[in-house]
């Protein structure tokens, strides 16, 4: 086994050297975005990008996700690397030469570049192969924007056999310094749920609300309180969000309406603030609406849970990133994100973590860079080649002793 300065050296030009196939394929991906959880197009893609490498590849019934496995000279861990290839439905307005061509669809969350990152390590890791005591599962999903897809294939038993000691994924960002890593202890993004209420009263004439039963003042109301009920019911230090984003009543300016609907968001760091503001927002609306003699009908759907990173393997990222590129290449952040990731899913069955790269676009200001999700957001396309490192590492660092 070579010294850690020389596998340092190996991964770090390694990446440099995959960096013009990832970027030829993050824009081929990015040309042609999917959405949800059957993405042919890019599968294909994936596949080619893989084949004649010395994986099994392993695919389950709900999805085209795809899971591929390289299994070293060595019996030993097993070491999970994720990558993510679905779109978001917004129309690209970036003006780059590789803009999507498809109407309604873009690569705005760098899933593209999460795909060609993967490949690159696989490709590389391949080439390596006789370096890992252990085996390595490339894990490349669909369906991680709201269509549950990491626990999609967890279900149809794809994490199964062998089953990973270590996950880790990369996130890239815009809004991060170019080249520096960052994660942190702990909860790293929050849990995303959908909560509606319909508030039902009686329809009427506008210029007499005595003789109706008006639901657009109550449906007022409750938005009101569930502010309130967040800021002194929530504990500071365990927080969450709730977040009305859409009111609908009423068809003109002189009709009581029916019934009111609200749509919203919870935010949440930590099952129990969860569940509290699940169960606060339906109190909350049924019993309003019972103080004015109105009815509500309340429905809390659950989306991905929140993302906690595992102390071990995030201090496990921080020591390999300050080996192949300094010191200031890893950064703790101080506070997590309220966005959401189904890699959330990966995290409660199985250590690991997730860390972000930072991809400001040359020349931009991180601070005021477009952002993710944004249908005007580009990324730095040349920091792959440090994700690709990484990934590398981590890697061998999982499989050849490294302290878990």
């Amino acid at each position: 086994m070579d010294d850690g300065a020389i596998t340092q050296g190996l991964w770090t030009e390694a990446g440099l050297e995959e960096l013009p196939q990832a970027i030829a394929l993050r824009r081929a991906i990015h040309m042609e975005p999917e959405l949800g959880l059957h993405l042919p197009k890019t599968t294909a893609k994936l596949k080619a990008a893989l084949a004649g490498l010395p994986l099994e590849f392993k695919e389950g019934p709900s999805t085209t996700g795809v899971m591929a496995i390289l299994r070293g000279p060595a019996n030993g861990r097993t070491v999970l690397l994720r990558g993510d290839m679905d779109a978001l439905p917004l129309t690209e307005d970036t003006g780059v030469d590789f803009v999507s061509q498809v109407p309604g669809a873009m690569h705005a969350c760098g899933h593209d570049t999460h795909v060609a990152m993967l490949v690159g390590a696989a490709r590389i890791l391949c080439a390596h192969r006789e370096r890992l005591n252990g085996t390595v599962m490339f894990m490349v999903q669909p369906g991680e924007e709201g269509w549950h897809g990491a626990k999609h294939m967890i279900d149809d038993g794809l994490l199964a056999d062998p089953a990973p000691d270590v996950c880790f994924a990369i996130h890239i960002s815009p809004n991060m310094p170019a080249g520096v890593f960052g994660s942190r202890h702990g909860p790293l993004l929050a849990s995303a749920d959908k909560v509606r209420a319909r508030i039902v009263g009686k329809g009427g004439h506008a210029s007499a609300p005595h003789d109706a039963a008006d639901p657009v003042p109550v449906a007022c109301e409750i938005v009101t309180a569930l502010q309130t009920f967040i800021t002194r019911q929530i504990p500071v230090f365990d927080p969450a969000v709730l977040t009305i984003g859409k009111i609908e009543a009423g068809t003109t300016d002189n009709i009581i309406p029916e019934e009111a609907r609200l749509l919203g968001t919870v935010r949440a760091l930590s099952e129990r603030s969860r569940a509290k503001v699940h169960e606060g927002f339906e109190r909350i609306a049924h019993h309003i609406a019972a103080a004015h003699g109105l009815t509500a009908e309340t429905e809390v759907e659950q989306g991905f849970p929140v993302t906690v990173n595992h102390n071990h393997v995030v201090d496990l990222v921080a020591r390999t990133a300050r080996q192949l590129f300094g010191e200031g290449a890893f950064k703790s952040m101080p506070s997590p994100l309220m966005g959401a990731e189904d890699f959330a899913y990966v995290l409660q069955k199985f250590p690991g973590a997730m860390a972000f790269l930072g991809a400001a676009p040359e020349g931009g200001d991180w601070r005021s860079c477009c952002p993710l999700h944004s249908n005007r957001m580009i990324l730095d396309e040349t920091q792959m080649a440090r994700g690709i490192a990484l990934h590398c590492a981590v890697a061998e660092a999982v499989l050849n002793g490294e302290d878990l």
